[in-house]
């Protein structure tokens, strides 16, 4: 009885440690919790007035702006832990809540003024066109949409590898394709741009700039569309923190935009033409000015890195991402912020906006790829997409330029098979999207279930980038192992 006795207390004891342990687990993902709903200042100079309100050092040896604000954020949350309170009182402990709401905003430029005026009247009739076909859409017969689905979820499904090809030196960070789809845009750890002509994957050009790795690359709207070789066609990011703007028959830059202090990951046109965003290490994203190669805007938000940035097609919104996993919206025409994206539980790499206009895809380090509304402002669905983080995530846009009716249309048969034809195509405009993943895949889902449709295996073990082209014919993955690939439907 008395060995017994003993076994019995034993269990009671382990069984008591483990509830211990546990608690002490939730306990501080509950204080995580709350500290990201913490109202702190982003200005420097209130953190450390504030650091110092509560007791502790103003700096730390080789300590940033960044990393003093987060480690505010750690002692707040401990602070509140301590006394259980609950996230509501957190904003008690700052004196000056209102006024850190006011951070977000500095004076800004006459310039700024003027982009964001231009950006309001560029943008406000694309989403009124948007909205009304939208309406004229929802007014389509249910079999109509059930089988326009099946037809292009059937041509997605026999996507196959075209071929392989070594594409530099060193990893291909990201590959897009021109607004033509004649050509591919491959930037490299290498610090190289190289355009290829796809599907041959030939090498047209090698543009040479950067002094560190190329993070981003992105096609100016109207490139290889009628837009003179000689104009801007292209924007690079790199690790040296330089911006460069590129025409196709120079291979030295059109121009070198400076101002970032840290890495560039990330760069992306707007719909206009007149304006690149870039995103960086050094916590900011970056609005420039196209024409005259100047910073229009310095935006802060993010607590940590800023990897991601994507403008929404109506030209409105931008969207940025960083690597404290929380994504932001914001209305470009007034600087302020429509939704925080937060939901992520690590670093988000990649952001896409779908043709809709309301629905976004967040790609993350958790191996998840999260759909967003921007109209019940939260997360829809949640797609356990890789085995290892999602690099990059893209939706299918389908170009108005590319539709081209199966035969001749007559004159007076207007609701003939072209009408039909060119409503399948604008509806197919986002029906489905691609994502890379660093576990070797390319996988297309759809966008309306979130289903996999279709999985393609790459010749590496990284998948850094995915695109897919405006005409629906080519999808093109660039990997870790320097390569980068084309897939097709194998009937085309």
């Amino acid at each position: 009885m008395d060995f017994d006795s003993l076994i019995d207390d034993g269990n009671y004891l382990g069984s008591e440690r483990v509830r211990l342990e546990n608690k002490v687990i939730l306990d501080e993902l509950e204080r995580k919790k709350k500290a990201r709903s913490m109202a702190v200042p982003t200005d420097d100079n209130r953190v450390k007035a504030r650091l110092r309100e509560i007791g502790e050092p103003i700096t730390l040896f080789g300590e940033r702006a960044a990393d003093r604000r987060d480690r505010l954020i750690y002692v707040l949350s401990q602070i509140n832990a301590a006394r259980g309170d609950e996230p509501m009182h957190v904003d008690e402990e700052s004196s000056d809540s209102e006024e850190d709401e006011e951070e977000f905003y500095s004076p800004g430029s006459l310039e700024l003024l003027e982009a964001r005026r231009r950006i309001a009247e560029y943008s406000l009739p694309r989403a009124q066109k948007r909205v009304a076909q939208q309406r004229i859409d929802s007014r389509m017969d249910l079999g109509r949409i059930v089988d326009i689905r099946k037809k292009v979820f059937a041509e997605v499904q026999k996507f196959t590898n075209l071929g392989s090809q070594i594409g530099d030196e060193r990893p291909i960070s990201q590959v897009r394709f021109a607004p033509n789809n004649e050509l591919l845009a491959t930037g490299s750890w290498s610090g190289t741009v190289k355009i290829w002509n796809v599907p041959a994957c030939t090498l047209k050009c090698s543009l040479r700039g950067h002094s560190d790795r190329v993070g981003g690359v992105a096609w100016h709207p109207s490139a290889t569309k009628g837009h003179s070789p000689s104009a801007v066609n292209l924007a690079s990011g790199a690790g040296d923190g330089h911006v460069n703007l590129w025409a196709l028959d120079a291979e030295a830059p059109l121009a070198v935009m400076k101002g970032h202090q840290d890495r560039v990951c990330r760069v992306a046109f707007h719909p206009s033409g007149g304006y690149v965003a870039s995103a960086s290490f050094d916590t900011t994203w970056r609005l420039w000015d196209v024409s005259t190669s100047k910073e229009l805007l310095l935006q802060e938000g993010h607590s940590k890195q800023v990897y991601s940035v994507e403008f929404q097609n109506d030209g409105a919104l931008v969207a940025s991402g960083g690597l404290d996993a929380i994504g932001r919206v914001w209305d470009i025409r007034t600087g302020r912020t429509a939704m925080v994206l937060d939901g992520h539980v690590q670093a988000i790499y990649s952001i896409g906006f779908s043709p809709n206009g309301y629905q976004i895809a967040t790609g993350s380090g958790d191996d998840t790829i999260r759909i967003w509304d921007l109209r019940s402002l939260k997360s829809l669905y949640t797609i356990p997409a890789h085995l290892s983080n999602v690099s990059d995530v893209r939706f299918f846009h389908a170009d108005d330029d590319f539709f081209k009716p199966l035969g001749p249309v007559s004159p007076d048969d207007k609701d003939t098979s072209h009408d039909k034809e060119a409503e399948e195509w604008r509806y197919r405009s986002g029906l489905f999207f691609a994502s890379a993943g660093y576990d070797g895949q390319v996988k297309l889902w759809s966008a309306d279930d979130w289903q996999l449709l279709r999985t393609l295996s790459t010749d590496a073990g990284k998948v850094m980038s995915v695109d897919v082209s405006s005409d629906g014919k080519l999808l093109a993955s660039g990997t870790y192992n320097r390569n980068f690939q084309l897939y097709s439907p194998e009937d085309m």
